[in-house]
């Protein structure tokens, strides 16, 4: 049998069938991350030894998906005995998850068996996965790109074929962004959909945890496995009627879908992203929906700075509760400049200023639950850009030459007065202005792979729901993987062992 042929869903029948054992399985999942992962640096902390022990445990669940191997991303998912870095040099070697995630104990209750942990910016706050303390992670369809971010380690594995599940976390598109980059599936779920347990929430509720995957029913079967938050969560949403697994099998009824390919911001937008939204746009006509071009009406540049506000109060608080982590109090070399800068602006925020910038997230909400009593879903591009290359979004050297003086001194309030923070915003949202709507206003949304350049290169398309409705993003995705299926496409691997 050839692996890289089954999904998830797939591999675990084949063990139920009796045609593989666990342990089998595990090692050839093994083999794979072994043979592409020096090339693309996806996997940055391998657990052969423990995926080894539990697939051979006597006490390994029987559960959906018995014996399939997993790998994890390095943020917000511990993993009770084994390291947690978050992309941070200072947590690098140093630091050992004391309990399991919420998350990853259903995942473990699945049968799912860990193999590894994948490489993520840090603290996840990047859409490109280029950390200092693990090195860049590449996309396997061009190795001179990225592989977007913060889960770029999970889009590359699941891309290459390392694993067919990977998890990833979501606070600004990092999901559904490697999703576009690596020509994978990758779903957001509403808020409150999938567990912050033990923790209280994730980025003021922004970040939610799910997986990305190459076939769409193995995304919905894990959120059907791994829906509800645990007791004295924050927030508490209905169950969904009915099985998101079975839902992928159901072509939706007939939707009125309002799409847009300009930036929300005024950024430009590549060609190639258009034209994946209008070949998206025609291929949902054919299949009989009503397509609209429309945009919401809120203003993009102020939900950016709200969304910069918050983000700046998070780094400001990640430094401080690392250094907790550690017992020591954190200094600009344990982190990277570009964080400490956004953390000492953080701290030059007053918490009136959070208040505000929160309260423009539930304008924004509102404004979109109104749009969407007449649109079942949103379309754009993922991202705005082709995947970019290594490097190219990172901080110039006269960047962070000037960053250094501003740690040295202190000055993130003078920083404020300059106008930097609007070019932080800025450049952080030109490339990838489309995604960040849905985790502040705490709406499903997913990244399809329905559309490759001429030069073999991936291009998401993005759907956005209405709060609470996965079930009609699972079966529209559904049928275009009908309509359009992208399982066998697959990169080149045999250029990334060369």
């Amino acid at each position: 049998m050839n692996y890289q042929d089954y999904d998830g869903l797939g591999l675990a029948q084949l063990i139920k069938n009796k045609e593989l054992t666990p342990l089998e399985l595990t090692e050839l999942a093994i083999q794979e991350i072994e043979k592409y992962n020096p090339k693309l640096n996806a996997v940055i902390h391998k657990m052969y030894e423990e995926g080894r022990r539990v697939a051979q445990s006597s006490d390994l669940p029987d559960g959906l998906y018995k014996g399939v191997p997993l790998l994890i991303k390095d943020l917000l998912l511990t993993y009770k005995g084994q390291p947690y870095a978050m992309g941070n040099k200072a947590l690098k070697n140093k630091y050992i998850a004391k309990e399991d995630h919420e998350l990853m104990k259903r995942f473990k209750a699945a049968g799912l068996v860990t193999l590894g942990k994948t490489n993520t910016p840090e603290f996840g706050l990047t859409g490109y996965t280029e950390p200092e303390a693990f090195g860049p992670t590449r996309t396997p369809w061009d190795l001179t790109r990225t592989s977007g971010g913060s889960s770029g380690g999970a889009g590359a594995a699941v891309a290459a074929g390392m694993t067919p599940v990977a998890s990833g976390g979501d606070g600004g598109g990092s999901i559904r962004i490697p999703a576009s980059c690596c020509g994978v599936f990758g779903l957001k779920p509403t808020r409150g959909r999938t567990p912050s347990a033990p923790y209280g929430q994730n980025w003021q509720g922004a970040a939610m945890q799910h997986v990305l995957t190459r076939s769409v029913r193995d995304s919905a079967a894990l959120l059907d496995i791994t829906n509800g938050d645990a007791p004295g969560a924050p927030y508490v949403i209905p169950t969904p009627e009915g099985s998101y697994l079975e839902a992928t099998k159901t072509a939706p009824r007939k939707l009125k879908i309002a799409y847009s390919t300009n930036s929300p911001i005024g950024s430009e937008v590549a060609q190639p992203c258009k034209d994946a939204v209008m070949d998206a746009v025609q291929l949902l006509q054919v299949l009989g929906h009503d397509v609209v071009e429309v945009m919401p009406e809120y203003d993009g540049m102020k939900l950016a700075m709200s969304y910069m506000t918050m983000y700046f109060a998070e780094v400001a608080a990640a430094i401080e509760k690392v250094g907790e982590m550690l017992g020591r109090k954190l200094t600009p070399r344990d982190v990277e400049t570009t964080t400490w800068t956004i953390g000492l602006l953080g701290r030059s925020h007053h918490s009136g200023e959070l208040v505000k910038a929160l309260e423009y997230w539930h304008k924004v909400g509102r404004v979109m639950g109104q749009f969407h009593q007449v649109y079942d879903l949103y379309l754009t591009p993922t991202i705005a850009v082709l995947p970019p290359k290594i490097g190219a979004l990172k901080s110039t050297p006269q960047e962070v030459r000037l960053m250094k003086i501003v740690n040295a001194l202190g000055l993130g309030k003078l920083l404020r007065k300059t106008g930097t923070i609007e070019e932080i915003a800025y450049k952080n949202f030109s490339s990838m202005p489309f995604t960040q709507v849905a985790n502040l206003t705490g709406q499903p949304a997913m990244s399809v792979p329905l559309y490759w350049t001429d030069e073999n290169l991936p291009v998401g398309v993005q759907f956005i729901a209405p709060f609470g409705d996965e079930m009609t993003l699972y079966k529209l995705a559904g049928q275009l993987e009908r309509a359009r299926p992208w399982f066998d496409k697959r990169p080149d691997l045999k250029a990334i062992i060369g």
